[in-house]
């Protein structure tokens, strides 16, 4: 397909109504997604930018039952929450709806039905987890257990944070319902499926035909593709959600994955009323997905086989953004270890962010938020050589051409070769940006304004001025043209900024936004407005501070997640035991093993006390145990309990008068 298409549909992943944004999601998703439209808005493409909140599902629902309102407020709370962040942070939506809206409601149900008629979905009966105490079937997020893969406690129903694995909720080991707290049951139920496993070579061909896709999503699809696709189930049973259109389906709802895909086409149909336009000619000339690595799985195989079995255009790219960790760790909303996207945007332009997370790293790559190198490049990057360039450039016109741009003489060798990379950086950054390397794109534009400020050294017009004035006014010139590439083509990465920049050009309105025409000089003679500070340095002082809060809010989070509950505390089965036996453990210089006495049984405990205790010591004393402790081993031993002592010291909690087996209270 050509790169010249008349019209692009361009979509943001939905960001789901739990919360508001924090860097990541900006970073993975949105702002690359707003480049991108923006540079092709000024291609002269009509260009299509759609999103909407994600505001079904199982999360939304367990948050409204644990805040005793309706599913609806939580995620009307949140959407207003979600569009602030975004229209703080300059994405230019061409619509921004949601999926409660009835015409998505009308669009997702169309669709599955659709499909149905097809023989795409199919009914099945299968075992589910019911909740007695509930009185209902639990959905996957109403459900939390054991992963069965990798024993990593607090899987799922659907997923396994810990190793990744996608789950059916009774796979659970030892689940337990997240609203009472028992544990259910599995039952028969029945569900409808839709046939993912007659879509694999199709699928498979279309991803490795496509060569736009990025090798992070044609290695993952592929890798799922190359394992083995299975049907998928495409309904819940639960009151939050779609209504399943069939006859019978009554109480169930289609699956959050089975229609919030239809988000992109229902924002679109929803700007198409309001604009009195098709949306579906954006769709059929391109259609371009910018989402965040971890739904990659449901866009590239469970959204384009849904595509296929209605029998859509398949999009023409997917574009999935790395993850951002910050300050080295992973970042954790749950431990209060981020940064969100408001809170950011009180204190610093959002085009500083905007910079920041584009120049860090390619899109493609995992990165990482750090206060220090935030600072690092916004004082050396955008004040030192951008905003520095531009500043001396037009105080420069001012003092010494009454604040027009000079005419300029005769081009020597060096003054071509700036000319020539003026005329030439639009064609780069464009390319990179139509490739998708939006970091390659803005290390063209610094490096142009790095070239500006070389020039302006080099060619000391602060000296020519007075004794060569037509070699200063040609440097003059030059620079002034480089300012307004740059103030043009720095328009989709830093919309704010470039706005000021082309004001003291005099460059104001959309004309000057074509990217065909940024290279266009500017005439000489054409008046300029003074300079002002357009990148201002921050200070240490104020990182210092952002860098405490932050580690202020983890060590709070970590101190109230060590907090437990008297509940807690009553689950542990402490009591007094006599140390019958005890010995050294062979090849440990820090281990014994004890046999203890607690009256009703006798545990075999392995306790790091060699370096305070011998063997004799510790024989026949009374000593605090933990008895319901999960057995483990160490260096090979079974270990049945945990002997009590204090820390440092490794001083053991003994009670020499009280009775074997008495409970401690």
């Amino acid at each position: 397909m050509s790169k010249d298409s008349n019209k692009v549909f361009i979509t943001c992943a939905l960001p789901y109504a739990n919360g508001p944004c924090h860097l990541g999601h900006l970073r993975s998703t949105y702002i690359p997604a707003d480049i991108y439209a923006r540079y092709h808005r000024m291609k002269g493409t009509d260009v299509l930018l759609v999103c909407a909140t994600d505001e079904h599902g199982t999360p939304i629902a367990v948050q409204a039952e644990k805040e005793g309102v309706s599913p609806l407020d939580v995620a009307t709370r949140n959407y207003e929450l979600i569009r602030r962040d975004l229209e703080l942070s300059d994405i230019s939506f061409d619509n921004f709806s949601r999926t409660t809206d009835p015409l998505h409601y009308e669009i997702s149900q169309n669709f599955f039905l659709d499909l149905h008629e097809k023989n795409c979905i199919y009914p099945k009966t299968i075992q589910q987890l019911y909740c007695p105490e509930c009185e209902r079937f639990l959905p996957d997020r109403y459900v939390e257990g054991t992963c069965p893969h990798c024993n990593g406690e607090g899987a799922r129903g659907d997923h396994c944070e810990t190793c990744g694995r996608h789950l059916e909720p009774v796979q659970l080991v030892e689940p337990r319902c997240l609203i009472c707290d028992s544990n259910p049951e599995v039952r028969e139920s029945e569900q409808y499926y839709f046939r993912l496993s007659n879509f694999q070579d199709e699928l498979k061909g279309s991803i490795e035909g496509n060569p736009e896709l990025p090798a992070n999503v044609r290695n993952y699809a592929l890798q799922w593709i190359n394992e083995g696709l299975k049907d998928w189930i495409l309904t819940r049973d639960m009151d939050w959600g779609i209504p399943v259109p069939l006859d019978g389906a009554e109480g169930k709802i289609i699956y959050v994955w089975g229609e919030a895909f239809l988000g992109y086409i229902s924002s679109a149909a929803q700007w198409a009323r309001r604009e009195n336009k098709s949306w579906k000619p954006y769709w059929d000339d391109r259609a371009v997905h910018f989402i965040g690595k971890d739904i990659i799985y449901h866009h590239s195989i469970f959204w384009q086989a849904m595509l296929m079995a209605y029998g859509c255009k398949l999009p023409y790219n997917i574009v999935a953004g790395e993850y951002l960790s910050l300050e080295g760790r992973k970042m954790s909303t749950s431990k209060n270890w981020v940064i969100w996207a408001a809170d950011f945007m009180e204190k610093f332009d959002a085009d500083l962010l905007r910079y920041y997370l584009v120049a860090n790293a390619p899109l493609t790559r995992d990165t990482d938020f750090s206060w220090d190198d935030f600072q690092r490049r916004v004082n050396d990057e955008l004040a030192d050589v951008v905003g520095n360039f531009m500043h001396r450039t037009f105080s420069f016109t001012h003092r010494f051409f009454q604040g027009m741009i000079p005419e300029p003489g005769s081009f020597n060798e060096y003054d071509q070769s700036v000319q020539k990379e003026i005329i030439e950086t639009p064609g780069k950054v464009g390319e990179h940006i139509e490739n998708f390397d939006f970091r390659e794109g803005l290390k063209d534009i610094i490096k142009l304004a790095k070239l500006g400020n070389k020039y302006f050294n080099d060619q000391e017009p602060w000296r020519t001025v007075k004794e060569e004035g037509e070699r200063a006014a040609t440097t003059i010139y030059l620079c002034n043209q480089i300012a307004k590439v740059i103030s043009v083509i720095i328009s989709p990465y830093l919309p704010s900024k470039a706005v000021e920049m082309r004001e003291i050009l005099g460059l104001n309105g959309d004309k000057s936004l074509i990217w065909e025409d940024s290279a266009e000089f500017i005439a000489a003679g054409t008046p300029i407005l003074k300079a002002k500070p357009l990148f201002a340095k921050i200070d240490d002082e104020v990182i210092a501070e952002e860098k405490e809060a932050l580690y202020k809010n983890l060590e709070e989070r970590e101190t109230m997640d060590n907090l437990i509950s008297i509940e807690d505390f009553t689950k542990l089965d402490l009591r007094v035991g006599k140390v019958i036996g005890a010995e050294k453990v062979k090849g440990s210089d820090k281990l014994l093993k004890l046999m203890v006495d607690v009256k009703d049984k006798q545990l075999q405990v392995v306790a790091g006390l060699a370096t305070k205790y011998a063997p004799e010591d510790i024989l026949n004393q009374k000593v605090i145990v933990l008895v319901n402790l999960q057995p483990a081993k160490l260096f090979g031993i079974k270990s049945e309990g945990m002997v009590l002592a204090a820390g440092d010291s490794l001083s053991l909690l003994t009670a020499p008068d009280a009775t074997m087996g008495e409970g401690i209270q």
